[in-house]
């Protein structure tokens, strides 16, 4: 269906932080063609932003994230993250 969206859980790391939560992309898109098309920020819903030390300092029901600032995006599962919990 044209114009339909699905959630796509991710993890982004920045230099400072570790954020959780969804991007809105087309059922066939792949997280990488989202990272290609997107502008200056990304949109990610229900974000969870956490300190690299593990402290968590913000949930929020939307965030833009700066893709200059994004050093690595993974969808949910791309990694056995330990402190993740």
């Amino acid at each position: 269906m044209e114009g339909e969206e699905n959630r796509t859980r991710i993890t982004i790391l920045t230099r400072s932080f570790r954020i959780k939560g969804y991007i809105h992309i087309t059922p066939s898109a792949r997280v990488t063609d989202y990272m290609v098309e997107s502008k200056n920020f990304i949109a990610v819903t229900d974000a969870e932003v956490w300190e690299i030390s593990g402290r968590q300092v913000l949930h929020a029901p939307f965030i833009n994230v700066s893709r200059d600032h994004i050093e690595v995006v993974m969808p949910e599962g791309g990694s056995q993250d330990p402190a993740s919990s």
